[in-house]
C-alpha cells in the first residue's frame, strides 16, 4: 500500500520491519567480525562503553547494559582475564573501583569498530540519493535518542 493514505504509525511500523530485517539479515557480517577478535556482542558492548582515560563504576555500567551487578561483573570478569579492561581506585575515593580499558582493549576496540563499521555489501545496491536519505534520516533518528 503506498505511504499517502496510511496512518504515520503503520508507516512507522513498516520502517521499522523493514530496519530491523535487514539488521537480522546482516548479522553475519558483524558476527564475523566479533569471532575474529574472539568477542561476543555483550562483550563488544562492553568494550563500546568503556574508554582508557576515564574509568566507570560496575553500577554505571550495569545501569547502561539493563543488567543486574553480577552480570556486569561477569562480563568484566571477562574481558578483564583477556587483557582488554582493567579495575582501578578512583581517584578521588579509593574505596570506589573503576573499570577502563587497557592498551589492548583500545585496539581491540578499534579493530572492532573498524570491522562492525564496515557497510554490508548490500548497502552498495542502493543510489547515492537513496544512501544520502537513509544517512539524514538514521541521524536524525540517533539525535532523537
Amino acid at each position: 500500500m503506498p505511504a499517502r493514505g496510511r496512518g504515520k504509525s503503520s508507516l512507522a511500523a513498516d520502517v521499522w520491519r523493514e530496519l530491523f530485517d535487514f539488521i537480522i539479515a546482516t548479522a553475519d557480517h558483524r558476527s564475523r567480525v566479533l569471532e575474529q577478535l574472539r568477542l561476543t556482542p555483550n562483550d563488544s558492548r562492553a568494550l563500546s562503553s568503556l574508554e582508557p582515560e576515564s574509568g566507570r563504576t560496575m553500577r554505571s555500567l550495569a545501569e547502561e547494559w539493563g543488567c543486574d551487578a553480577s552480570t556486569a561483573t561477569w562480563i568484566v570478569d571477562r574481558l578483564e582475564k583477556r587483557g582488554l579492561v582493567e579495575r582501578r581506585s578512583a581517584p578521588k575515593d579509593r574505596r570506589v573501583t573503576l573499570v577502563a580499558l587497557t592498551a589492548r582493549g583500545v585496539k581491540t576496540k578499534a579493530r572492532m569498530v573498524r570491522g562492525v563499521y564496515e557497510p554490508p555489501p548490500q548497502l552498495e545496491h542502493l543510489t547515492n540519493d537513496d544512501l544520502i536519505a537513509l544517512r539524514d534520516a538514521a541521524a536524525k533518528l540517533r539525535k532523537a535518542t
